[in-house]
């Protein structure tokens, strides 16, 4: 992204962000840090292709607006993106949500693409819960089976929206291995190094050498480099994003 102004997914004339210079480079991690309404979702929207910037250069993979009819579908199937609270569909099972992207994308019928949905399921430990309906198991697996719907298409970029929130402590350890995992090359990804954006409203379970940081604040998008160039930065709205040391 080059000089890019955001604007807010729910009203449009509204700008979020202005002036966002930013690249992402295959096999990074990055952390999007800000406060509430800082517009860390609606960046990740754009980033997904999802919308269009109001104004400056926004390319994917050497190409520009993807978000632009269904000719670039196959350049925004590249990315994976998983929303905040999973949006599953209600009327569909476990399995059947996570099978819908690789149905829709080579108009499968359900039985051609099960020993794979299945295969997803077991790497992810949602094997019990296959059959059901989303309302019927609690959150945190529900979040987990958003983040199996967009693995399904074996993905070279992951955007999440606040995987963490609200997840309790074992689900939360589980997450942060599995995506370490996927970062370095899992065996669903046939062990390919997968490139991670995650949105976050506290750096403090994030924090890596190996991961990279920027932060919004005040309609402003700052690269703040390594944990270690986080940890020296006197930027004033950090500290509400960092653990309290004892």
């Amino acid at each position: 992204m080059q000089n890019v102004t955001v604007s807010a997914m729910r009203d449009d004339s509204f700008v979020v962000l202005k002036n966002v210079d930013w690249k992402v480079a295959p096999g990074e991690f990055w952390v999007l840090g800000g406060p509430q309404y800082s517009g860390k979702t609606d960046l990740l929207m754009l980033a997904a292709g999802l919308v269009s910037p109001v104004e400056g250069s926004c390319r994917w993979m050497g190409m520009e607006n993807v978000s632009t009819g269904d000719a670039r579908l196959a350049d925004r199937l590249r990315m994976g993106l998983v929303f905040q609270g999973g949006q599953l569909f209600n009327r569909m099972s476990i399995a059947e949500n996570v099978a819908l992207p690789i149905r829709y994308r080579d108009d499968l019928e359900p039985d051609r693409v099960a020993p794979e949905v299945a295969g997803l399921l077991d790497a992810m430990e949602l094997s019990f819960c296959a059959g059901s309906s989303p309302m019927q198991v609690a959150a945190n697996w529900r979040s987990r089976v958003a983040l199996a719907r967009a693995l399904i298409l074996k993905p070279e970029i992951l955007l999440l929206d606040n995987p963490l929130s609200g997840l309790g402590g074992r689900h939360r350890a589980w997450w942060q291995d599995f995506l370490d995992q996927l970062w370095k090359g899992h065996p669903w990804l046939d062990n390919r190094p997968l490139t991670l954006v995650v949105t976050a409203d506290d750096f403090g379970p994030w924090q890596s050498s190996s991961r990279r940081f920027a932060l919004l604040h005040d309609g402003r998008f700052q690269n703040l480099g390594s944990w270690m160039d986080v940890a020296r930065s006197s930027h004033p709205a950090l500290p509400e994003l960092l653990p309290e040391t004892p």
